[in-house]
């Protein structure tokens, strides 16, 4: 039997998602479960696992191509009579090589003991959710013949399949091409800027086009979807931005002690761990801060948890992710789901629940060495603070006549909100009140 295993709906509703990457080539063997294939939908990049076992008969969908829910992507014969374990010695691993590029294999049919009908009478297996089941087994890989690399195979070089492709068919030697993106995977831009005539090669992965000096890449998927909902936000809420400078030299003591504590020995410990602290114990006493303006049924809903967001760059765009229930966790419990959860966001392959269901986010961009901004709210939310760069500067300290200048930490943070039910005398409170625990962390006892 051959079954063909259609796109399915990865949730939130999406109707359409791109093909990023291919796990498999023609001729493995697979089991279900097994990662099949990478797709980026308007939320984020997901893994498919396949909902069939056996061999890989054809992908019916190329890198870069953008499919609609319940389009067949793969076809998939059956196994019988094939050891579909692992073989003695593997550790499981995949060829790099072979799940993106695709080189020439044999037939599935040459495959001994491999027996393939159409029984069009059995009823069709049910599709397999995404993340659902183990995936201990990894893909196995049928024993074929592949040319010996060529210089342009680049090995232990990350490149995106449009750019392995362009590369051996040019002869450039992936080694020498020196990638632009943070992640180090070496694109098409790359062999353009290495010199290589690529005018030939539009990359399938974005559809983008260069030429002229320039490159054109769609407007799709992620990026998508994260500009149409700035712009919702920032033209429907009448945002309003207040900040405050403090010296945050006490914040940094902690971080350092924090940092040699056993308790926090498994966690990364950052600034940004106390401010987010200091911002859920400050709802306590400003829970309209947590709350949301519903246009539709004309209410103030007020949360009575906190998922706290966190705003983070990805190569494919703004991701949200957000901390369940953050409001009830100990600081230890806290560092770690952050940390997590911006590790997961920044290979772009955050799963969508985790971006759904913010209450309150915060976007650091103190690491970009930035003092400050007004920062747009979450969609779904009401306000949004922002944690610029902690940064040494003289500062005057004590009073009368112990007033004095010292070098001192220093940071801002602004907070944006929507105007239309958190008036300033909120907003207001609400700041000082982060600021306060962040000048002094002790201060946390009086929330």
């Amino acid at each position: 039997m051959v079954n063909e295993f259609k796109l399915p709906d990865v949730g939130e509703g999406l109707t359409e998602a791109e093909i990023v990457e291919w796990h498999v080539a023609v001729g493995d063997v697979i089991k279900v479960n097994d990662p099949v294939c990478d797709i980026e939908t308007a939320k984020s990049v997901v893994e498919l696992p396949s909902p069939y076992a056996g061999v890989v008969q054809e992908l019916l969908v190329e890198v870069g191509a953008e499919v609609q829910v319940g389009t067949p992507i793969i076809r998939i014969g059956d196994s019988v009579g094939l050891d579909t374990s692992p073989p003695s010695g593997s550790d499981g691993s995949t060829d790099g090589e072979a799940s993106t590029d695709q080189p020439s294999v044999e037939p599935a049919s040459e495959v001994s003991g491999v027996e393939t009908n159409t029984a069009p009478d059995e009823p069709e297996k049910p599709l397999t959710l995404v993340g659902y089941g183990s995936k201990e087994d990894a893909v196995v890989r049928r024993t074929r013949t592949v040319s010996a690399p060529t210089a342009s195979a680049g090995t232990g070089v990350l490149a995106k399949p449009s750019a392995r492709k362009a590369a051996r068919e040019l002869g450039v030697d992936l080694a020498t091409v020196v990638p632009e993106r943070p992640d180090g995977v070496i694109t098409i831009a790359d062999l353009h800027s290495a010199g290589a005539d690529v005018s030939s090669f539009a990359p399938p992965e974005h559809g983008s086009t260069v030429a002229e000096g320039e490159r054109r890449e769609p407007i799709k998927g992620l990026r998508k979807q994260m500009g149409q909902a700035m712009v919702d936000s920032a033209f429907t809420l009448p945002h309003v931005t207040i900040w405050t400078t403090l010296d945050v030299t006490r914040t940094s003591e902690l971080v350092g002690e924090l940092k040699s504590d056993r308790d926090f020995a498994e966690v990364r410990v950052s600034p940004l761990l106390i401010v987010a602290k200091a911002a859920l114990l400050a709802m306590r006493r400003t829970p309209i801060i947590n709350s949301w303006w519903d246009e539709a049924a004309q209410e103030i809903v007020f949360k009575e948890y906190v998922n706290l967001g966190i705003a983070a760059a990805t190569p494919r765009g703004l991701q949200v992710p957000n901390v369940k229930g953050a409001d009830r966790m100990s600081l230890v419990e806290l560092g770690a789901a952050i940390n997590e959860l911006t590790a997961t966001a920044r290979t772009g392959k955050t799963p969508p629940a985790d971006q759904a269901g913010g209450t309150f986010t915060i976007t650091n961009i103190g690491p970009f060495g930035i003092d400050g901004g007004a920062p747009i709210i979450n969609p779904g939310e009401s306000a949004i603070l922002s944690v610029g760069a902690f940064k040494r500067q003289p500062w005057i300290v004590g009073t009368g006549d112990d007033e004095r200048i010292e070098p001192r930490d220093v940071c801002t943070l602004a907070l944006s909100f929507d105007h239309r039910h958190i008036d300033g005398e909120a907003g207001s409170r609400y700041l000082a009140d982060v600021a306060k625990i962040v000048g002094d962390p002790s201060t946390a006892l009086l929330f």
